[in-house]
């Protein structure tokens, strides 16, 4: 808790100074913000099991656009069991976040890394993680496609929502199956605990295939890009059978 305090300070000086946290936000640092997030800790299993399912090393997370270190630091605090992996393209964030892992002594915990989550995952030694996490940061079918690649085989993402968290699913189901993520779901975490449970969507990456998703994924979502424009492009162009839009056929 001491340690959850002096972050939360943090935010209120720093955080709001740097212009990552908004100054209307102060007020309503510990239920919006850290315990919102901090609740997320009881979706993440104690351990991650190795290939023969026997209790393997500590859960590895990934905080994919961490910001001022939101879940991930709020996870590393509730669970000092876990390895987490701030990613944040930002420079002047990645120093914040920086500064605050050395002001609460988690550096044997907490890394901050600065990148792009797609380049992330592409890059050598192209890490894996248990468990990727993500707030706010896009929508469910990109967020998807950027962090199947990620995610091991078997690995959950973990994505925190708003209320309209269904409607999302809904939208976007059949591209994270085609992704190859099953068991595909929303839960909540901190009932009983907090005035509002953290709403999150769930979803486990296939271990059918070495990618995890039968070449699809992030590589289907542009497939299906490159297909659109191509039809766009046509559609322009015209065809010997089918004047362009906008155009008649000579006679």
């Amino acid at each position: 808790m001491p340690l959850a305090v002096r972050y939360s300070e943090l935010l209120a000086t720093a955080g709001v100074e740097r212009g990552l946290i908004g100054p209307r936000e102060t007020g309503r640092l510990w239920e919006r913000h850290l315990l919102n997030c901090a609740v997320l800790a009881e979706a993440i299993p104690a351990a991650a099991p190795d290939a023969a399912g026997s209790p393997g090393h500590p859960p590895e997370v990934v905080d994919v656009g961490s910001g001022a270190g939101l879940p991930g630091i709020p996870l590393a605090l509730a669970r000092p069991d876990l390895r987490v992996t701030l990613l944040e393209p930002m420079d002047r964030r990645c120093r914040f976040l920086g500064e605050v892992v050395a002001q609460l002594g988690l550096d044997e915990q907490v890394t901050v890394v600065r990148g792009r989550a797609p380049d992330f995952a592409d890059l050598p030694p192209r890490r894996v993680f248990d468990v990727s996490v993500a707030r706010a940061v896009a929508p469910l079918a990109q967020l998807g496609a950027v962090l199947l690649p990620m995610t091991r085989p078997g690995g959950v993402m973990l994505a925190l929502r708003g209320s309209r968290i269904l409607e999302e699913l809904q939208a976007a189901r059949s591209d994270l199956d085609s992704q190859g993520w099953r068991e595909v779901d929303v839960v909540t975490c901190g009932a009983g605990l907090v005035e509002e449970p953290t709403r999150l969507l769930r979803a486990v990456r296939s271990r059918s295939s070495a990618r995890g998703d039968g070449g699809r994924g992030r590589r289907g979502a542009d497939d299906r890009q490159a297909r659109r424009a191509t039809q766009q492009r046509r559609a322009r162009e015209g065809t010997p059978d089918r004047p362009a839009r906008g155009r008649s056929r000579s006679t």
